[in-house]
């Protein structure tokens, strides 16, 4: 890059430059950061790729299925789902980016910037909506928190959903604006391009604000919820504890592997963002040790979109149920085909117990 552009900075994970040579004279050369990127991350992003792809595949396919579904907790699962989606279907942009540089235009590298941003902020965000959800249902059933139940109706489920997804909309804008594509360590990268007025401290209030939105808040509301929620099973009789705790359980663990995913990549947003305003690395081996943790940790929390839907395929007996039942239905669907293939005098029959099926209830969701 032409170092006579002195009024931008930009950080980026292969290579940091500041071009006020006043304040840093040397630059630190990463290349065995970027070839531990462009072999770790590859393999990363494509375990996550299709484990998350058929797992949330699979949810948004069985709620799909379910046109009846109509609780909060199914709207924020739905929602959470389709966030993970969305997330995931950025990593092939990021890991041919981390193995051969930037290769598609300015255009493409704005849209999966902020795409990447909006929807791990949003994922984050709905957990926090489901805790939520999962409190008010029990204080419901105990006839408590009447004020905080009219607030968080059914109806007014749509409306917490858009408003978690603007949220997450705002905080993805800067990608959208700032991102470019720049020529570094001859290659090009795609990456957010702070002017010189907020190149400190604009990246890192955004930074922390996107730390205290993505993981502190939803941290707070989960452990606030579900350690009410513990205590109230405490006071259940004991014939009916079994299955309460059994559902905390399942509520626990999304909490565990939610702090064991995010908070390491996190505390290093925090230190990173930190580290642009007062300097705190000055040792190049230092900053490339921390290059590496952040790289390790961004893939540790991404493996997060690919573990809620196994928690609730292998820990949420509901879900279980309601998934053997979608396959059930269709294997029978299967079977209907091919006989009416095989006798057409029987497909009166079929169409009579077809309609009969049709009008039974279908239950709804819970974890």
């Amino acid at each position: 890059m032409d170092v006579s552009e002195e009024d931008d900075y930009y950080y980026h994970e292969n290579i940091s430059f500041n071009f006020s040579y006043d304040d840093y004279p040397t630059l630190c050369e990463k290349r065995d950061v970027r070839s531990f990127a462009a072999l770790f991350l590859p393999i990363m992003y494509t375990v996550c790729l299709v484990v998350g792809l058929a797992g949330n595949g699979l949810v948004v396919a069985v709620y799909a299925y379910h046109k009846r579904l109509k609780t909060m907790t199914d709207a924020f699962l739905t929602h959470l789902a389709v966030a993970d989606l969305l997330l995931l279907l950025t990593l092939p942009f990021w890991a041919a980016d981390a193995a051969r540089g930037w290769e598609l235009g300015e255009v493409i590298c704005k849209i999966v910037s902020a795409c990447y941003t909006v929807n791990f902020t949003c994922c984050m965000m709905l957990l926090a909506c489901i805790s939520l959800d999962r409190y008010l249902a029990l204080a419901r059933a105990q006839g408590k928190e009447q004020s905080l139940q009219r607030i968080f109706t059914r109806k007014h489920c749509w409306k917490m959903c858009f408003v978690v997804w603007a949220t997450a909309f705002i905080l993805g804008l800067p990608d959208l604006i700032l991102s470019e594509v720049r020529w570094a360590s001859n290659r090009s990268v795609c990456l957010a391009i702070y002017p010189t007025s907020m190149a400190r401290e604009g990246k890192a209030a955004l930074e922390i604000v996107e730390v205290l939105l993505g993981f502190l808040l939803p941290l707070l509301v989960m452990v606030m919820c579900y350690w009410s929620v513990g205590r109230a099973l405490k006071g259940l009789p004991a014939e009916s504890r079994g299955k309460k705790w059994k559902a905390l359980r399942v509520l626990l663990t999304v909490v565990g592997v939610f702090v064991v995913t995010q908070l390491p990549y996190n505390v290093l947003k925090v230190y990173q963002a930190m580290d642009s305003v007062y300097a705190l690395v000055t040792h190049c081996g230092t900053s490339k040790v921390l290059d590496q943790a952040a790289q390790v940790a961004e893939s540790l929390a991404l493996m997060h979109c690919c573990l809620n839907p196994i928690l609730y395929a292998f820990v949420g007996s509901s879900f279980r149920q309601h998934m053997m039942n979608v396959a059930k239905k269709f294997g029978e669907k299967r079977r209907k085909r091919r006989k009416r293939r095989e006798n057409p005098a029987e497909e009166e029959i079929e169409m009579s117990f077809n309609s009969h099926s049709a009008s039974q209830e279908t239950n709804t969701f819970s974890i």
